[in-house]
């Protein structure tokens, strides 16, 4: 079992180390999430015959001046100031700091205390990235010398919705999981001033509105924190709640399905990336290594999507016209992103974020990582990540069939969702057995 390869580089170009050989039977784990999801499944239709999420409208109100706390202008400047430090931070690290991931923390810090770290930040604290972001404080900061309302810009068109952010993570993936040196100095420094140049242009033409509807970390943020216990309902009081209601809550919007599909496939991607068949495949490829991972890459989200928008057709016919198909049941796919992230990066995030932590600090070599779990503990948390994914994604579903269709359909009409769990079930599994 190779839990981290000798590169540390390679380490940061695929996410996380290659896991193979994990000490569990593939028989008891397929048997096991097929189980859970047709006994969820057959328990719902039979003792779940109305909708019982509200979305934003649920939640127990938490005290007024924990509200004033948190909404307060000092709190959120000092929360921007953060985020723009630590941004600061990074571009320092990248530009006077060796070209060399295992003494330099900027690759760890973005590729590790960002995108995975945003995972339990997101979970806890909610969308945590609206306030963080260095790029909306920016934006901020020349609307102020401007004298212009950061808000202040054209209306986005309606049909855009999340198809920037979808592209953005998109970019980010390919930059993570197939650029030819995505741990260089160089690399990170030319992708972020492009990133961030052209994010500000279009805010200085959009307003703020830009970043919550096409900066793919927001994006990515806010999809998680669906999920998280801490939220807002409709009248704007932060409340404790349900996470169901607040995935209940998700919008129905253009994008929504692409960027759950990205999230999805770039992590299968990443999950097979790393097979010795496919490496040598991606290595003689008369297209180039760098050509023949990204078709790689777009394949795994495609096909995430077909099978996503197979699914919606099927359920369509089953069950009767939906005016919005292919976004009705897109919220189901976030607690299975969740739990493939979880899977994929779990050992990631708590053997190379604190080295990340220790060499930002000062420390020229923080200490080898070491797994925080063993073979079995691992390759259970795997597994039942992947699997609760699915189940919680079953439930999501489920609620939302038996408020849009009749009751003679709505259980029929989940007989595609649950072939849909399955098939990324038996996807997800494989890939972390293999």
């Amino acid at each position: 079992m190779v839990l981290h390869p000798a590169d540390p580089q390679v380490l940061l170009a695929h996410g996380i180390g290659s896991q193979h050989d994990l000490p569990i039977s593939p028989f008891y784990a397929f048997a096991g999430a097929f189980t859970a999801l047709f006994v969820s499944f057959l328990a719902l239709g039979l003792l779940w015959p109305v909708s019982r999420f509200r979305g934003d409208r649920s939640g127990l109100a938490l005290p007024a001046g924990f509200q004033r706390v948190a909404d307060a202008p000092v709190t959120r400047t000092t929360l921007r100031g953060l985020g723009l430090a630590a941004a600061l931070a990074v571009l320092l690290h990248l530009l006077l700091g060796p070209d060399d991931p295992a003494r330099n923390p900027a690759p760890g810090a973005v590729y590790v205390l960002l995108w995975v770290g945003l995972v339990p930040a997101s979970l806890l604290l909610g969308p945590a990235w609206r306030l963080l972001n260095p790029l909306r404080t920016l934006h901020r900061l020349l609307c102020r010398i401007r004298r212009r309302p950061p808000g202040a810009g054209r209306p986005l068109p309606a049909r855009l919705g999340q198809w920037p952010a979808a592209a953005g993570l998109f970019g980010f993936t390919w930059l993570e999981l197939v650029a030819p040196d995505p741990a260089s100095t160089t690399t990170l420094l030319h992708a972020f001033a492009g990133d961030a140049a052209l994010h500000l242009l279009l805010a200085a033409r959009f307003g703020e509105r830009w970043f919550a509807d096409a900066d793919a970390f927001e994006a990515y943020s806010d999809l998680l924190a669906r999920l998280s216990p801490l939220g807002r309902r409709g009248d704007g009081r932060l409340a404790l709640r349900n996470p169901f209601h607040g995935l209940d809550a998700t919008p129905e919007r253009p994008g929504l399905v692409a960027t759950v599909c990205v999230l999805l496939g770039s992590t299968a991607y990443d999950g097979y990336s790393d097979n010795p068949a496919w490496i040598n495949a991606v290595q003689t490829s008369p297209l180039g290594r760098t050509p023949a991972a990204t078709l790689g890459l777009l394949a795994s989200v495609a096909l995430v999507a077909t099978l996503h928008c197979l699914c919606a057709g099927a359920t369509r016919l089953v069950s009767g016209p939906h005016p919005r198909p292919l976004t009705a049941f897109a919220h189901s796919l976030v607690p299975i992103a969740l739990g493939y992230l979880i899977a994929h990066y779990f050992s990631l995030l708590v053997t190379e974020g604190p080295r990340t932590v220790i060499m930002a600090v000062g420390t020229d070599n923080g200490p080898d990582p070491s797994p925080p779990l063993g073979p079995g503990g691992l390759a259970a948390l795997q597994v039942i990540a992947v699997v609760a994914g699915h189940v919680l994604g079953v439930i999501a579903a489920h609620d939302r069939s038996v408020r849009l269709f009749p009751p003679a359909r709505a259980v029929a009409g989940q007989l595609p969702l649950l072939a849909l769990m399955v098939t990324y079930t038996l996807g997800g599994l494989t890939l972390l057995l293999n």
